[in-house]
Formats: structure tokens, sequence, C-alpha cells
């Protein structure tokens, strides 16, 4: 974080010190809410949660070297004292964004958005230091936790915006104001809690309504292929911008393919020029993703070609998303498990076809999330995509949905044992062990409540031993 004394932060966040012998002592060192991560100059967030209360770690994170801690009591060190710490460091968020010169960009959208983010992180680092959020912290406090990591010398903030209901958006925009603004797609991800696209589609777009004036800077950046995306550029007075493979985008991909291995490949075409890619992702979902990072790139003074040279060259930098791990035996295992909703699934249904040409493929897929009376009807699609595309084996896990998805797959042609269902992931690994042939592909996805992970993980860990176990 950029330095602040413990005076101005008590006075930014409406807080009382306490045990505080020089209110100018500054902050140097990050802001955290993990007592672990505290260090020399750093400040601790102490929230109380239902099991864990960080007050109770406030000597520790002292004697580790913390300057300070921000809760809702007296703790016995130093401590600024609030009401309410999650307002508190959302203030605190607001005055550190509006001190520094960088400038922020935010994105948000159904799907995609973390890897998308992670994208275009890499490609803006090439041109200025740059912050972003790490994985998917994209709440009200992962969120303002990001912001506060940036110092004097970042020049691009990215961060990542998520939400479960109307005016989440406005809330973090508020804490946060962008000037660049993202909206991915409006897809059917937690459409349980807003109850319709149409809803999806209102709190997605309040973050271009957050956005400034076209003359003061402000940029929208939304899907021409979505058109509740779309839609949104009349929700703005910011400067619009439109991505996709639509002729009318001005950021565009031609002659999207895919590799033998599954990476996609295009000729991007940006106002400024044009330059091929060929993504080290995996997927065709990615080529969306891409188009969107290069739109930001280019509205932030990037080439054509620049944009393309760090597209080709960007990784995966979350956990557990088209995680590729080729095992000695020639077994690979793709691990998407880290969340999953129909669209997430059916990209990554398409990326094992892909990959898995002339080889067998294993799709182990488990229940999708929050999708409320569409949840029958999203989880029997997936079943039958995966017999469309002639995925080898259906391995669905878990209960009623996982059912559902092998009836799909049932009902759309799958016979014998081509699709089957199982009660847990350990299950599906003892079938995994005994069946698994060395060139199998093997997708693992499902929504985060699920665990998946422990499936591809001791797939990947038993290449070597010859021996599967789900822990």
């Amino acid at each position: 974080m950029i330095a602040l004394s413990l005076a101005e932060i008590a006075e930014v966040v409406g807080g009382q010190t306490h045990d505080i012998p020089d209110p100018s002592v500054q902050v140097t060192g990050p802001v955290v809410r993990d007592s672990r991560e505290a260090g020399p100059g750093s400040l601790f967030v102490a929230f109380a949660g239902e099991r864990v209360d960080g007050h109770d770690f406030a000597a520790s994170v002292v004697e580790a070297g913390a300057v300070a801690v921000l809760g809702t009591r007296p703790v016995g060190v130093p401590a600024i004292v609030v009401d309410d710490v999650q307002t508190a460091l959302g203030a605190l968020a607001r005055h550190v964004v509006r001190r520094l010169g960088a400038t922020l960009v935010a994105l948000t959208g159904s799907a995609g958005k973390t890897s998308t983010k992670d994208l275009i992180a890499q490609v803006l680092q090439r041109k200025a230091p740059t912050v972003f959020t790490p994985g998917s912290l994209n709440n009200e406090i992962g969120l303002p936790l990001t912001a506060l990591s940036a110092t004097e010398e970042t020049k691009f903030l990215v961060l990542e915006m998520g939400a479960r209901g109307i005016g989440h958006i406005s809330y973090l925009a508020g804490l946060t104001p962008p000037k660049v603004g993202l909206v991915l797609n409006v897809g059917s991800a937690h459409i349980g809690e807003f109850g319709g696209r149409e809803q999806i589609a209102q709190a997605k777009g309040e973050l271009v309504e957050a956005l400034p004036p076209e003359a003061d800077g402000g940029t929208a950046i939304l899907n021409a292929d979505d058109p509740y995306v779309r839609a949104m550029a009349s929700r703005t007075k910011a400067k619009v911008i439109f991505f996709g493979e639509s002729g009318e985008a001005d950021v565009r991909a031609e002659n999207v393919r895919l590799t033998d291995t599954g990476q996609p490949s295009f000729r991007l075409h940006t106002p400024s020029g044009a330059s091929d890619v060929t993504m080290r992702l995996y997927g065709e979902h990615h080529v969306s993703n891409a188009l969107a990072a290069a739109a930001v790139a280019h509205e932030l003074g990037m080439s054509a070609d620049e944009i393309a040279v760090a597209l080709s060259e960007a990784g995966s930098l979350s956990r557990w998303r088209m995680e590729v791990t080729e095992r000695p035996d020639g077994v690979t295992v793709v691990n998407d498990a880290y969340n999953a909703n129909p669209e997430s699934m059916k990209a990554a249904l398409r990326a094992l076809a892909a990959m898995g040409k002339g080889r067998r493929t294993w799709a182990v897929l488990g229940k999708m999330a929050e999708l409320g009376d569409e949840a029958l009807a999203e989880h029997d699609a997936v079943g039958r995509l995966a017999v469309r595309l002639n995925v080898s084996k259906l391995v669905a896990v878990g209960g009623r949905e996982a059912a559902w998805l092998q009836l799909g797959a049932y009902n759309e042609g799958s016979w014998g044992e081509e699709s089957v269902h199982v009660s847990d992931a350990q299950a599906a690994v003892d079938l995994l062990r005994s069946e698994l042939r060395p060139g199998d592909v093997v997708l693992v996805k499902a929504s985060r409540s699920v665990g998946l992970e422990s499936v591809a993980q001791a797939l990947v860990e038993s290449g070597a031993e010859g021996e599967v176990s789900a822990r």
C-alpha cells in the first residue's frame, strides 16, 4: 500500500486510535486479513467470523511486525477501532485509489472473469507495472484488499467484480471507481439467485453506468456477440468499444481455429492494425476472453503486434481452470474444477473434444449450483452435449444433479457403459483407476462446492506411482 500514517488512516475510516503511542507511524507494508500474512509495516484487518475472530490474533500480528490492527474493539496493542470493519476497509481503499495515478480497469460477467482478468494483467504488465485481483477475490472484501496492494509505481489496477444481486457492482465500483469497464457476457451463473437473465444483465450493467463520461476518459468495453451486453451501450456516457467475432466489432477475431492440441489460433484485428495469435491456453472459449483483453490493451495504448505477442505467451495464473497436466504414462488430466455454470461447462466439453481427437476422452462432471428452476434442463443439456461431442465416457458424480447429467446423455443416445453415475469423488477415482489407459484425456469439472478437484489431484499424483486415491 502507499505509505499512510495511522492518524490519516483513522481519519479516513472514521475510527478511534487505541494504544498507539505515535499516530505519525506509517503503514508501509500490505493490508492483510490473514494473520499468517502479517509482516513488517503491515496493517491487520480483524474480521469476526462465525468460526474465527481476527481480534484474537492481534498480539501475534504485532509481534510479526504489523503496525496496528483495524478492528471493532480495543485489543491491547496499537489499534484503530471502527463500528464496521468492512465499511472501513472500503473507505480506506477508496482513499488510496484516489491518491494513486493508476488507471483502474474493472471487469465483470457471468463466465470467464478470472481467466480474462489474468490475460489483461499479463498483457498490460508488458507496458507498465500492473496490480490485479489474485484468483477470484472479487467481492466486497477481496476487491478493496487488492486495491490496497497497489503502490506509487502501479500504473494499471485490474479488478474483477462479482455480483450475487442488484446493487453489488454499484457498491464495488463506488469503492474503486473504474475508468475502463469491461462486461464479458450475461449467462446462467447464479440465475437461481437473480431470477433471470434480464436481472443478471441489469446487475452487470451497473459497471458501465459507473464509468465517467467519454470526455473524462471513461471507456466501456462490451461483447458485441452477446445481445444483453451489446444493449448496455445505451446505459453509459463513456466511450464504447465492442469486441467479438462479429464483423461489427472494433476488436475482432478472424480465421479462428484450434490447433491439434486444442489451443486457439486466430487473426487479431484492432483499430490500429492486425496480428496473428496462437494461445497457450486450451479451448475456443478463450478467443472471446483474449479479444476482451486485446480491447482493453488497445484502449490503453498498445499496438496489435504487442498485444498479439503478449496473448500468445500468456498462461493460466489461477489454479483449477483448464489446468492441463500430462502424466508420464500419457494420460492428460484437465483440472477445470474451480467452478461451473452451463456456459463454462459446455465450453470445457468442446475443449475436451478438441484436445482428444484420436484419443479416448472422459468427462468427469458434477453439479452446477445456483441454477434454480433451470437446474434440471441445464444438467440435461450438458449430458446431451457430451454425447453429441462423442465424448467417450461421461462420469456423473454426486446426487440428483449428477443423475440428471447421466439421464441427458442416456436420452441423447448414450448406451451401455458410455455414461455412468457414481456417488462421490472416491467412487469416480476408483472407476478411473481401473479403466484409464495411456493416451486418455480426462476433464474434471463441477461447481466449487462439489470439490471434484480432489479427483484431478489424485489422478495427477498417481501418474508416477500407479495408484489413485481421493483426499
